[in-house]
This record gives structure tokens, C-alpha cells and sequence, in this order.
């Protein structure tokens, strides 16, 4: 008799993985996300006349923008391991992908520490969705992983980002000088959080899909 075929959640188990706050599901991003993000992405995140990221990926043509993306998320499932990850939450709000939310870690199981990065759609921000989609990434880092670090980083102009920091008690940890685009440096504001010190808010998260996840990034 031949075995039955694992189905996709079973070989993948971030795939069932799901975040929910009272606006937002939050889960690891799945091929079918990433039209809606891209979408997203192409709406516009920032002023093009400032680089939030790193890397300027979003300075690409729109054409190259979007397979850049696609290929990216791909590659971060390649980099999934135990003890050492990166994985990219797709942001939703009424069913939409508008932006997202990612957590990474190195050396996890000695470190306890883990960094997030976000971005949302200039429509979706300015109301609060920021610091909800952080707040319950941070509940799941310190909650359910057994994180006791958060830690993240944003340009020194870029007060809405460094407004949600403060907001959910990440302190200042340092700066340090950045390129973002080519010939252009500005000062980079490091931040940490401890388990401890997380302002969390008056909602529950919900966790749906945990327990398989659990092996596949703690062991």
C-alpha cells in the first residue's frame, strides 16, 4: 500500500501558523500572499525622496520590484533552521496584504534575542496598525518562543517608525552611520526591548498552528 501523500503544512508547518489582533491576522508569508503584497509594495510604502530601508529595494522598476520580492521571500524560507531564522509574516487587514512583519533570530537558543523589521502601505498607516502588528509579534517572540530580547533598528529622521518603538518600550541602544543609497549616510538608531518591559496592549493575541511550528524553529 503506498503512504499517503504529507500535505503542504505538514512538510512546511509555518504555512498553518496564524497571529490574530483585533484588526489584523499576521501569518508566515504563503505564495498566495505574495501577489497582494506585491500590490502593496507598488502602492507605495514611503516618500520617494527618503530611503527607509537598508537596502533600497524598493527603488527598483516596478517590474523588477515585484519578482525581486517574490524571490526574496522564497529565499527566506531557505534560511529557515532550527535556532536560526528569518521569517516574513504577511499583514492583513479585512483580507488584504498591507505590509509586513518580520522576525528573525540568530543563535537563538543562547541569545534569546530576537530583531523585527515591518513596513506597511501609506494608506494603512497613521492609525495604530503599526504598533498592532508589532505589539502582537513581540507577544509571540516573548509569549510563545521564550525570547527575552527584541531588538530593532530605524533611520534618525524616521520618526513614525521610532514612534512605535518608544510606544511599545524599546529604548535607545546605540547609533551607528548607514548608506541606504548610493552617496547618501544618515545616523541609525538602535533599539532593544526586554520581555520584561514590553508595553502590551489591553487585546489577547491569538495563536492558531503553534505547536508543529515550536520544532521546526526551537528544536
Amino acid at each position: 500500500m503506498v503512504s499517503p501523500m504529507p500535505n503542504l503544512s505538514e512538510i512546511w508547518p509555518l504555512f498553518d501558523l496564524t497571529l490574530r489582533t483585533p484588526r489584523l491576522t499576521l501569518r508566515p508569508m504563503r505564495d498566495e500572499d505574495l501577489a497582494g503584497l506585491a500590490d502593496a509594495a507598488v502602492a507605495g510604502i514611503h516618500d520617494p525622496a527618503v530611503m527607509p530601508f537598508g537596502v533600497p529595494w524598493t527603488d527598483a522598476p516596478k517590474g523588477d520590484l515585484v519578482r525581486n520580492l517574490a524571490q526574496y521571500q522564497w529565499m527566506l524560507r531557505t534560511k529557515v533552521a532550527q535556532d536560526n531564522w528569518h521569517v516574513a509574516f504577511a499583514v492583513l487587514l479585512d483580507g488584504r496584504v498591507i505590509g509586513s512583519q518580520d522576525l528573525s533570530a540568530v543563535a537563538f537558543s543562547t541569545r534569546k534575542t530576537v530583531e523585527t523589521g515591518s513596513w506597511l502601505t501609506r494608506e494603512s498607516q497613521g492609525n495604530g496598525l503599526g504598533k498592532e502588528m508589532r505589539a502582537a509579534m513581540l507577544m509571540f517572540a516573548f509569549d510563545y518562543l521564550g525570547a527575552d530580547f527584541a531588538e530593532t533598528s530605524a533611520a534618525a529622521w524616521n520618526a513614525a517608525s521610532i514612534g512605535v518603538s518608544k510606544a511599545v518600550g524599546y529604548v535607545p541602544n546605540g547609533v551607528h552611520r548607514a548608506s541606504r543609497r548610493a552617496g547618501q549616510v544618515n545616523d541609525e538608531i538602535h533599539f532593544r526591548l526586554t520581555s520584561e518591559s514590553l508595553v502590551r496592549p489591553e487585546w489577547e493575541l491569538a495563536v492558531n498552528g503553534f505547536e508543529p511550528v515550536r520544532s521546526q524553529l526551537l528544536g
